[in-house]
């Protein structure tokens, strides 16, 4: 079964759904459903129009985007809150806005040199950078060394993210994104039939996979 997940990687819910969703497969596992999946990640970004070379405190950028830093302390404690109860320990405090692109240019670079496997492990390192750990996603610098965690040579990541490669491709990815009504991520598509939008319940996912089973 192939799932693609349309996500960005500063997306809050697109850690929380893929979590989920990985709950979801390892609940079935244990009780004998093995399911053969195959996850890739396709881009889709919350802000393009954040600054490529100026990392800024994401509390100021809710506080702008939300009506003030008491509303946008909700919604960080609110979403820090939903990610514990799933495993996730949010960092929002000292988490850097920044733009996506590159990040999203080095998810297509893993996926089409690496395979699935390699580009979902960098998918959960880019987005511990991020919500754990408070590095700038927007800099080659931070982007080759998770490539480096997930055994993707960071030289390499740092040659093509510094050279044109990737970007009209990655043009392209975004305009079929709206092109196809994905207004909101996570967005799931299971087998390029069905769509399941938004961190839906484990529970929900453990439904879809076994009913999307049961029909192949």
């Amino acid at each position: 079964m192939r799932v693609e997940v349309f996500s960005d990687v500063v997306c809050p819910w697109c850690f929380i759904g893929k979590r989920r969703l990985e709950t979801a497969v390892a609940n079935l596992a244990a009780k004998g459903v093995t399911i053969d999946l195959e996850i890739t990640y396709r881009p889709y970004q919350l802000d393009p129009t954040a600054p490529s070379h100026e990392a800024t405190p994401v509390i100021d950028a809710y506080a702008k985007k939300f009506g003030g830093h008491e509303r946008a302390t909700e919604i960080i404690t609110h979403v820090t809150s939903v990610a514990a109860a799933d495993g996730i320990k949010f960092n929002m405090h000292k988490a850097l806005r920044a733009n996506t692109a590159l990040a999203h240019r080095l998810l297509g670079y893993a996926l089409s040199e690496y395979g699935a496997d390699v580009q979902s492990r960098l998918k959960e390192r880019l987005l511990r950078a991020y919500f754990e750990d408070g590095l700038d996603i927007g800099s080659i610098d931070v982007l080759a060394s998770c490539a480096q965690d997930v055994d993707i040579a960071g030289a390499q990541v740092a040659a093509y993210l510094e050279s044109d490669a990737g970007v009209s491709e990655l043009a392209d990815e975004l305009l079929f994104a709206a092109q196809n009504a994905i207004t909101a991520v996570p967005t799931f598509i299971f087998d390029d039939k069905w769509s399941v939008p938004g961190a839906q319940d484990v529970g929900v996912f453990e439904r879809v996979l076994m009913k999307l089973s049961e029909k192949s």
